[in-house]
């Protein structure tokens, strides 16, 4: 079991990785277009950003390139392999395996705002013509040059039967049985908002998703929850950040998918729900002013009200405010409650952008789930519960809990 716990430990410290590239002039990736983020003249303040350096920014709206992230998305879902690693089984029993749970996962999340519509036109294994070894591909790293040599042959062999200006992303199931299992290292990767991308069909192949081998811990959690390194994939073709760090899952655990995709179901930060469109100006507070605000919010997992209270510290970063219970997405919610965190536009992807605050420090956490961050499960705070920070003079504090499950926090800025 220690053993175990080692790699998995060193498992999700690797977890899968994005590459973004800047858009060349006048360029513009098939289906691409900018989030619709729903904003008010209120929201000003809070509209974080960071610099142009900043790779994948938790900044708001997201920068343009990236796959859209509302109305009818159209996957564009391959399956290869190789002459030296051989499809297991058929491709659609492989196309199986993610589908259609990664199409429901976004349904759930997004409050039916995403009509996520994967299409598999090549039905078969799609033979690459090199064996795997020789693209030389070790590590989920998406510079990689083995990639792009990657990326052009699968390109060439399915374009015959492709139209890639139909689709708004590129899903790759590469057989399992190419490269490492993803106990040892993750080769998963997608390129996002990517100028340098080959072209297909007078288009830049520019926010694609490859998946490789099962992650499966081997607790027989697999078969129900192993498609969800998909949806963070995506996640980052939508133009999310990673959320873990080099140490893990530590800054956030699982209350996002971006942080951990192993283990039990678990959803999106409220912050990235309106960053991808799915929540409406309404349900978005900006605390900005001097004084005591009160605020009802409901579970972000269901549909309607209050979702999202946001606290700018200045024009990069704030604290997020939400309430979290264990429904829709969030399966692994031992103790619900209002999660708090910080957000920085100013970091970058892989570094830590987002740090969820823990009201139970060191308590080792409430579940026992496997590759759930245990000590930050029960991070939220319940009524009577105050989180401060003395330093900027805010106080935010959990007044109260409704019949309903909804909550009343209170925010003091001094």
């Amino acid at each position: 079991m220690a053993a175990l716990a080692t790699v998995t430990a060193l498992t999700l410290a690797l977890s899968t990785s994005a590459g973004t590239g800047d858009l060349g002039p006048g360029s513009t990736p098939a289906g691409a277009g900018p989030v619709s983020l729903s904003r008010s003249p209120a929201h000003g303040p809070c509209m974080i950003s960071g610099g142009p350096e900043v790779q994948m920014s938790e900044g708001v709206p997201t920068t343009t390139g990236y796959a859209r992230s509302t109305g009818t998305v159209r996957a564009l879902t391959l399956m290869i392999d190789f002459s030296d690693a051989p499809g297991q089984g058929s491709a659609l029993d492989r196309y199986g395996e993610f589908f259609p749970q990664t199409a429901q996962w976004f349904r759930t999340s997004s409050y039916g705002r995403l009509d996520y519509r994967p299409e598999t036109p090549v039905r078969d294994w799609l033979r690459m013509p090199k064996p795997f070894a020789e693209y030389g591909i070790e590590r989920g790293a998406p510079f990689d040059p083995g990639y792009r040599e990657l990326v052009q042959d699968l390109v060439a062999a399915a374009d015959a039967k492709v139209d890639f200006r139909a689709y708004d992303l590129l899903n790759v199931l590469v057989t399992p049985n190419a490269g490492p299992s993803a106990l040892d290292t993750v080769l998963s990767v997608t390129f996002a908002a990517n100028g340098d991308a080959p072209i297909a069909d007078g288009v830049p192949v520019a926010n694609a998703s490859f998946v490789y081998s099962r992650q499966d811990d081997g607790s027989g959690s697999y078969g129900r929850t192993g498609y969800r390194v998909l949806p963070h994939e995506n996640g980052h073709v939508f133009g999310l950040p990673d959320l873990y760090t080099q140490e893990g899952g530590g800054a956030v655990g699982h209350w996002d998918i971006m942080s951990e995709d192993w283990g039990a179901n678990n959803d999106l930060l409220g912050w990235h729900k309106w960053k991808l469109g799915w929540l409406e100006a309404a349900q978005v507070h900006c605390a900005a002013r001097s004084g005591t605000a009160e605020y009802t919010l409901t579970p972000l997992a269901r549909a309607g009200g209050s979702k999202l209270v946001f606290v700018p510290l200045d024009a990069r970063s704030g604290y997020a405010v939400e309430l979290r219970t264990r429904d829709g997405n969030d399966e692994a919610v031992c103790r619900p409650g209002v999660l708090i965190y910080k957000v920085d536009a100013q970091v970058a992807t892989g570094m830590g952008p987002v740090r969820v605050y823990d009201s139970r420090r060191d308590s080792g956490g409430c579940t026992r789930a496997p590759n759930v961050h245990a000590e930050l499960s029960d991070a939220a705070f319940t009524p009577g519960e105050t989180f401060q920070d003395p330093h900027r003079g805010i106080t935010i504090t959990v007044a109260a809990a409704d019949l309903s499950g909804d909550h009343r926090v209170r925010v003091t800025r001094n």
